[in-house]
């Protein structure tokens, strides 16, 4: 009850928004993911731990927000992104990645009483690139009515209040 509470007020804040399905945007936030995808390889093989971390978890962060507009989902919210993943889309263990990723982002860019070594930052891109590959299959056995299924659901857990 308090998630949906969450995604409510998110709602009417219009940080979360049903719209119109964009293939267009998908592939836009898509394109992004590989992106930075690439930029974090670049910086791990420059040894810019941190900064790989990062941009490996934005990887993920896009090709998330690739699917949500796929189906005509506007979130604004990270944790509000997960969990619809989550509870929406029932991707449990691809959530539970993304979380990973979104702790170690943090960690990585706002604390430095940490320790990070390239294994760790090879890890982290295994995670990404297993994440992304998950959102990819996901989004291409997308159809109309599976779309119109979630975004259906979508709007009645935020009506319930």
């Amino acid at each position: 009850m308090k998630k949906i509470k969450f995604l409510i007020k998110l709602n009417e804040e219009g940080k979360l928004d049903i719209t119109e399905p964009s293939v267009e945007i998908a592939d836009s936030y898509a394109q992004k993911s590989d992106s930075h995808l690439e930029s974090a390889k670049i910086l791990l093989k420059s040894n810019k731990l941190e900064e790989s971390v990062s941009m490996a978890y934005y990887s993920m962060y896009h090709i998330l927000l690739s699917l949500l507009f796929r189906c005509g989902i506007k979130s604004e919210n990270h944790a509000a992104s997960i969990l619809l993943l989550n509870e929406l889309f029932k991707e449990d263990n691809l959530a539970k990645e993304i979380s990973f990723g979104k702790k170690e982002r943090i960690d990585k860019q706002y604390y430095t009483d940490f320790r990070l070594s390239r294994l760790d930052c090879d890890d982290m891109m295994k995670r990404a690139e297993g994440f992304i590959t998950g959102l990819k299959i996901i989004i291409k056995n997308l159809n109309e009515e599976k779309i119109l299924k979630l975004r259906y659901e979508l709007i009645a857990a935020l009506q319930k209040e």
